[in-house]
């Protein structure tokens, strides 16, 4: 029985999966705009920082207000309608919430959420890729000693990357290389929240009529998105990072089997098993033909001539040897495909995709030459961007993750496009955040045989 036969059984039986969304902005007012019209899925509670914004964003998109302007969650689950809160630990703890998905992208409240979600053994659903990064790893596993699913969001790319893999390696094929498109050149990296508009090309007028965040569109941007994505693919899919991060070869779809494979056999890939991020422009910025900047692709190898010979009569598109192929998803849906993951755990009982092991990690680079003092500001912002490395690699360098620098002062200058490391900082290292990763950093390092970075008497643990 299919997903969808499923949930209408569930909704004539008078027992749909109740789910509560913790964060009202592009994600999740998208999937809001599609669960009213599901059977079987109640969206009981929504928390926001703001409620009426949340309420503003579910007018947005088609929710008469008599939806949301319920008492309590009590009352949203016996009247089919949506309670709306900024008390996002109630919602997680309430005894009528079935589903947590969490799309706040924050790092440091996606770690609380989904700890908390352990603790009320709620299955959560982490829109929130910033925390995954940061922390997925370790707290993938609290979710699997609690018992609860812990999965990506379907219509984020991430998740739908890791469908391609799995559908891959289900038939037998091995997975060469994995991504994504984007918009990218070299130069985007030093872009700020005053220069990205002209990056993008929207003037004044478009940015003024326009719900325009200038950080969330620079994360973008600057490659930290693409990072972070690629980081939480690697993650799930049991696949390897780049060395020194995201090359962004420019590559349409009929280029992917050429240019992504092995550099021996004439592609740009150290080796098999990678992740990586084609552009969709030229380095000269011309377009690239057929790109693929809103969507994701896999490549695979044919182990055998006969397999080579199927994909030649079946109109894939190969290198010229006919040995490596790829296929690919054109487009992402974001919040409007986020239903698939709750349907997937309510129906199945399974993730669209989740973490698994700790292969890659984002860590926060200097956009510019950094001086003593200064205080960064994080994802999007004018001090860092984000570079997936190996998870080994950054626990050698001792490396500060993107999803952590902001609000940090540094403690001595740090040249421009050289990584930040934890003795760079002032930090408190019994900041809840701080303190979850840094104790993943410890059990992974143990796990992995390495060394801390971190020199003897090294403990720039309090702010000055």
């Amino acid at each position: 029985m299919s997903m969808f036969a499923k949930l209408k059984r569930r909704a004539a039986e008078g027992r749909p999966v109740r789910v509560g969304l913790i964060g009202a902005g592009k994600f999740g007012a998208m999937f809001l705009s599609q669960a009213w019209r599901t059977p079987g899925l109640h969206p009981v509670g929504v928390a926001d920082l703001s409620p009426d914004t949340a309420r503003a964003a579910m007018r947005r998109v088609g929710w008469p207000d008599a939806r949301s302007r319920v008492a309590s969650l009590e009352e949203a689950a016996r009247t089919a309608t949506t309670f709306v809160t900024e008390d996002s630990a109630a919602l997680i703890a309430s005894p009528f919430i079935d589903i947590v998905i969490d799309a706040t992208g924050n790092p440091a409240a996606g770690i609380r959420h989904v700890l908390a979600a352990c603790a009320h053994r709620k299955h959560v659903i982490m829109v929130n890729v910033e925390a995954d990064a940061l922390a997925g790893p370790l707290l993938a596993r609290r979710a699997a000693e609690a018992g609860i699913v812990y999965s990506m969001a379907a219509g984020d790319q991430p998740a739908l990357i890791a469908e391609l893999v799995d559908w891959a390696r289900t038939i037998g094929l091995d997975v060469v290389c994995a991504g994504k498109g984007t918009k990218y050149l070299p130069e985007y990296h030093r872009s700020t929240p005053e220069t990205v508009w002209g990056h993008y090309g929207f003037s004044e007028a478009q940015v003024a009529g326009g719900d325009f965040n200038p950080r969330m569109f620079n994360a973008f941007l600057d490659g930290t998105k693409s990072a972070l994505e690629m980081a939480a693919v690697a993650n799930a899919c049991d696949l390897s990072p780049p060395e020194d991060g995201l090359a962004f070869p420019p590559c349409g779809v009929d280029d992917l089997p050429t240019v992504l494979r092995p550099v021996c056999d004439g592609g740009i890939l150290p080796r098999k098993g990678t992740v990586e991020v084609v552009s969709s422009l030229e380095r000269d910025g011309r377009p690239v033909f057929r790109d693929l900047r809103w969507g994701v692709y896999a490549v695979f190898e044919a182990p055998t001539p006969y397999v080579r010979d199927c994909f030649a009569q079946y109109g894939l598109r190969t290198d010229a040897s006919g040995r490596y192929a790829a296929t690919y998803k054109p487009y992402h849906l974001i919040g409007l495909e986020l239903g698939t993951s709750v349907a997937s755990i309510a129906t199945r009982g399974e993730p669209t995709g989740a973490t698994t092991d700790w292969h890659a990690d984002v860590i926060a680079i200097a956009k510019r030459a950094l001086t003593a003092g200064e205080v960064l500001d994080g994802e999007g912002g004018f001090t860092v961007f984000g570079k997936v490395v190996s998870a080994e690699r950054s626990l050698a360098l001792g490396a500060v993750p993107i999803g952590l620098a902001h609000g940090l002062p540094l403690r001595s200058a740090v040249p421009a496009d050289q990584p930040i490391r934890w003795s760079d900082v002032a930090f408190d290292a019994d900041e809840p955040a701080i303190a979850f990763r840094r104790a993943m950093e410890d059990l992974f390092r143990r796990e992995k045989g390495l060394v801390s970075a971190a020199s003897p008497g090294d403990d720039p643990r309090r702010h000055p």
